[in-house]
């Protein structure tokens, strides 16, 4: 039963790739074409990482011997360190926390919450690294949709709601912690400016996924991501060389952005639907969730 709940994203993530993959995958664009992966991966390099669903997925099916994984956000960035350096006593912190919260009834789980939002806002400094990620994890596991969000009265930390709060014998699975705890070994994690991040020599057969920020979207860090950006990312994807491959992915607002400055990178364009974060105003006055065009750069 266990091994199931393995190689999974460790939290809910907005934006994150889990149901893109199998659309990439569909349509051919894992591999992209079915030549591109003709070749080992050697080692495979993210540096907008979030939940990490497309590094699990390399992983799984392509086995590259060294990753760097990179996030600008240091909360995000200490889970993943102490999941690779600290797991067992990460392990005892949630463990804890989720022994509290399990027998609760929701109104007791959802002042339960609060208390560790704030808690998580205002106490962290005397805490270790491993328990103030032991304290976000639960929360992001309890939280309201995989969404990030930063409020002046959680000391611009961590302040999404509370989430549905119904799980009923736990809230995460050990298994799937001790898998990433194995996976990450042959991981470098950073948490830099992306051109940072990136290792300064391309490593030959090297996979460069490169999921920013969407143009045109909010951040949730406080972080801008303009156009001037996006160029420079463009530009990079168009440096890499043929021994290695790329694919970048954005929204396309239909306005010939990443068309005018595609160079010799393929497009492949997909249509979904943004459910969190997005939402167009119908002339009722009422909102539904907005039709949008994810496009993928690749080389």
């Amino acid at each position: 039963m266990g091994m199931k709940k393995t190689n999974k994203p460790l939290f809910m993530w907005a934006g994150g790739k889990t149901r893109m993959i199998k659309r990439y995958t569909e349509s051919g664009l894992l591999p992209v074409p079915p030549s591109l992966f003709d070749t080992p991966i050697d080692n495979y390099v993210e540096p907008f990482f979030g939940g990490g669903a497309m590094f699990l997925h390399i992983n799984k099916i392509l086995k590259p011997k060294t990753c760097t994984i990179n996030d600008i956000n240091p909360s995000i960035v200490n889970i993943y360190t102490t999941i690779k350096e600290d797991y067992i006593n990460f392990i005892k912190e949630v463990d804890i926390l989720e022994e509290k919260y399990i027998p609760m009834k929701k109104e007791d789980r959802k002042k339960y919450y609060y208390e560790l939002r704030d808690k998580h806002a205002f106490d962290y400094t005397e805490w270790t690294k491993t328990k103030e990620a032991a304290y976000l994890f639960f929360l992001m596991k309890t939280g309201f949709n995989g969404l990030w969000q930063i409020n002046k009265n959680t000391n611009n930390r961590f302040g999404t709601p509370s989430g549905l709060l119904k799980q009923k014998d736990n809230v995460y699975e050990k298994e799937n912690v001790k898998f990433w705890h194995n996976i990450l070994q042959n991981t470098t994690i950073t948490c830099l400016n992306w051109k940072d991040a990136i290792p300064k020599e391309e490593i030959k057969n090297s996979f460069y996924f490169l999921d920013p920020p969407y143009r045109g979207s909010f951040t949730s860090y406080g972080q801008t991501f303009g156009d001037q950006d996006q160029t420079d990312l463009v530009s990079f994807a168009k440096s890499i060389s043929s021994n290695s491959k790329v694919l970048l992915c954005n929204d396309d607002v239909n306005d010939g952005f990443f068309q005018n400055i595609q160079g010799h990178l393929k497009i492949e364009s997909y249509e979904l639907v943004h459910t969190a974060g997005r939402r167009a105003t119908n002339t009722d006055g009422t909102k539904s969730a907005k039709a949008v065009k994810e496009i993928v750069m690749y080389n």
